[in-house]
């Protein structure tokens, strides 16, 4: 009884653990379309409008950028022409004829969010716009995995034909910030230039990241505007228990960007973190064994109550208390045992024990009866030994 009212008052003490929790209260979000996502396993946590196509405005850059460091030798210098000059929006004032390191292009292009280094990085990757935006489309699909993306042009000026999605712009900035030269050019919050026409400091335009709108943890970011595409912004932060990703499209006001971005790290920061499947750990369902393929797996958790059920076609769902799938991974049949036992041959099948649970216990009742015939009879000794003395 005891036991009972302890383990009753144990349970108690736990309440938020408990799988009668209450449902986690998304974010009101007033963008059109968001999403936030773990930055390492690519989870969504929260989404709004995250597959309707949508116009990215100056968020192209991202695809710019890692396509330039991936493709590009960062070091070799490009020749500035005339139409890179004249592009219109936001610059960084480069000079027809200038040149220029392509690794500077694309530290002008993200962290000033140039039109014209944008331009410039395309032309001198690929020579023209119409040869930049088909190669850069195949590199999107085939390399990154967007399949709702179609860009053609290197800096997010609208175009009817230029657009993504939300999700696949967090797939997108999900995959570049694993390549250690995009991430600390999309962290950088200022740097001194100097170019053939000006010295200055350039500072990102991304007001969470400058400290102009406070919020702990923020390592990266990019805005956009165009009038079609309205407020757009990406952001990156993390804190000891898991990375983010949020994307926003389509805010009437910049406030608003970052209101909902404010309110989607706080949803990801308060209710998940991440975790890792070993390569090592077996997951049984159907009468078969699953594992990750022999590679560690990053996945996210809700913090709190949560259930792994593992499908008979070896698809891990994580699911929140809810009931809610936060995440699913592909797990590999494990054919180890299988192998093993059809490798073996008729004589060397291993030998079954004739030892079962009856006979264990017959065994031991027959030692525990030779001890008890040696305590007696040692006990018969010691008491002859008395009537001797």
């Amino acid at each position: 009884m005891k036991k009972l009212i302890l383990a009753m008052l144990l349970l108690s003490s736990f309440p938020d653990t408990m799988a009668g929790a209450e449902e986690l209260t998304e974010p009101e979000i007033i963008s059109e379309a968001a999403v936030l996502t773990d930055s390492e396993s690519g989870a969504i946590l929260y989404e709004k409008n995250a597959d309707k196509k949508m116009f990215p405005a100056s968020l192209t850059k991202i695809a710019t950028a890692i396509y330039a460091i991936e493709n590009g030798d960062l070091n070799e210098m490009a020749t500035v022409s005339e139409e890179a000059v004249e592009v219109d929006g936001t610059r960084v004032y480069l000079e027809k004829g200038e040149e220029v390191p392509l690794k500077k292009l694309v530290q002008g292009m993200l962290i000033n969010s140039g039109n014209d280094a944008a331009w410039a990085i395309a032309e001198h990757l690929d020579g023209s716009m119409d040869r930049y935006s088909v190669n850069l489309n195949s590199y999107l699909k085939e390399k990154v995995h967007l399949e709702n993306t179609h860009f053609v042009n290197p800096h997010g000026l609208h175009d009817e034909n230029h657009y993504t999605t939300a999700e696949d712009l967090a797939k997108l900035t999900n995959y570049a910030l694993k390549n250690e030269t995009f991430k600390k050019i999309f962290g950088t919050k200022e740097l001194k230039w100097s170019g053939k026409s000006w010295e200055t400091t350039i500072f990102t335009h991304h007001r969470m990241l400058k400290g102009e709108v406070p919020f702990e943890g923020v390592t990266g970011g990019k805005t956009g505007f165009v009038d079609e595409a309205k407020q757009t912004l990406a952001t990156s932060a993390e804190n000891e228990s898991i990375k983010l990703t949020a994307i926003v499209l389509k805010a009437d006001f910049k406030r608003d960007i970052y209101k909902d971005t404010k309110s989607l790290l706080n949803f990801g920061f308060n209710h998940f973190e991440s975790s890792d499947l070993s390569s090592t750990e077996v997951f049984p369902a159907d009468g078969k064994n699953y594992t990750t393929g022999g590679k560690d797996v990053a996945i996210t958790l809700p913090k709190g109550t949560f259930n792994e059920n593992v499908t008979p076609k070896g698809k891990l769902l994580i699911e929140d208390q809810n009931g809610k799938v936060i995440q699913t991974v592909q797990l590999s049949e494990d054919k180890k045992d299988e192998v093993v036992s059809s490798q073996l041959k008729p004589e060397e099948e291993p030998k079954k024990e004739t030892t079962g649970y009856y006979g264990k216990i017959g065994l031991t009742l027959f030692l525990f009866a030779v001890f008890i015939l040696l305590l007696i009879k040692n006990l018969k000794e010691k008491a002859r030994r008395r009537r001797r003395v």
